[in-house]
């Protein structure tokens, strides 16, 4: 069961929450099996994508997810 997880938001002011776009309660979640497999992924995720121009920056607000 893949109870461990990173939720991925965005800031209110983020271009990409305009309405017409992806909207301000956008979100996703993705699952993993385990917290070090979970830790891993969020390491990677935290860096900056190889394919962004020099300058920009990811706005993402990554969050770990624990089962209850």
């Amino acid at each position: 069961m893949k109870n461990y997880g990173i939720k991925v938001t965005m800031p209110s002011t983020d271009t990409m929450a305009a309405a017409h776009l992806l909207g301000e309660n956008w979100s996703s979640m993705r699952w993993y099996d385990s917290a070090e497999k979970r830790d891993r992924a969020f390491v990677e995720m935290e860096r900056q994508p190889p394919w962004y121009r020099r300058g920009d920056a990811p706005t993402v607000v990554l969050e770990k997810v624990d089962p209850d």
